[in-house]
């Protein structure tokens, strides 16, 4: 069961983990549009732009891109969609980019799901000093991603009621339980599905998807066949099994 001082960091894990896979990517393809330069040092100039306003939003021109909403609205986006050539593409139209005079910046809502999310997280911070303390905690963990969507969508959750709470899992009697994850993905981290599956005991089966992005289930043919033959038939691979990451 995920605690407050549990959640932030282990968000902050998991996308600080797809980052470093986009990076160690485009180190390795020719077709990144960042290949062969440094991944890291143009991000920052990114996010250095952003925090002064000056870095146009690619889908508002004229617009400043805030550095929360390049963090998540464009990186933390392209990783959940598994879509790193296109975060390379707008990296790199970004850091190629006139830079706007500089201005303050506006952070977008929050996504419409949010009351859903506060609806089954309980994630209480006693005061401003603990809510600082979490995001210094998740900037650290994943420093090329300051700010993430998790820190600000607990705290939008602050007061509001928690009708489903995050709890231990009682599986006693349960039928086979399939239980799916990316090894790399930046929403709901593997060790996450690990932990799962553990609880499931006797009826949980973890089938692990050896590439990127949230929401593995139609990720190749290999965990396409063992999803349908649990949802067809209630047939569950062995423990243990894994299904290669489909090129990107």
């Amino acid at each position: 069961v995920a605690a407050t001082h549990d959640f932030p960091p282990a968000e902050a894990a998991a996308a600080g983990d797809s980052f470093r896979e986009f990076v160690k990517w485009c180190d390795a393809t020719a077709h990144c549009a960042l290949h062969g330069r440094d991944v890291r040092a143009v991000w920052r100039g990114l996010l250095a732009r952003a925090g002064r306003g000056e870095l146009e939003d690619p889908a508002k021109p004229g617009t400043s891109l805030s550095f929360s909403d390049l963090v998540n609205k464009i990186a933390f986006k392209k990783f959940y969609a598994a879509d790193y050539a296109g975060l390379a593409t707008g990296i790199a139209g970004m850091d190629a980019s006139k830079p706007l005079p500089a201005s303050p910046t506006s952070t977008a809502p929050l996504p419409p799901a949010t009351p859903v999310f506060c609806s089954d997280w309980h994630l209480p911070v006693r005061d401003y000093q603990e809510h600082a303390s979490l995001v210094a905690m998740m900037n650290k963990t994943a420093p090329d991603l300051p700010y993430l969507l998790p820190i600000h969508m607990a705290a939008a959750c602050l007061g509001a009621p928690t009708a489903n709470p995050q709890h231990r899992l009682d599986a006693r009697g349960a039928p086979p339980i399939l239980v799916s994850n990316a090894l790399h993905d930046p929403a709901t981290g593997y060790p996450w599905a690990v932990s799962v599956a553990r609880q499931l005991g006797r009826s949980g089966v973890l089938l692990t998807y050896e590439g990127h992005g949230h929401g593995s289930v139609t990720s190749g043919p290999c965990m396409e066949d063992a999803v349908d033959s649990y949802l067809t038939d209630l047939a569950v691979p062995p423990q243990g099994t894994s299904c290669p990451a489909v090129p990107f």
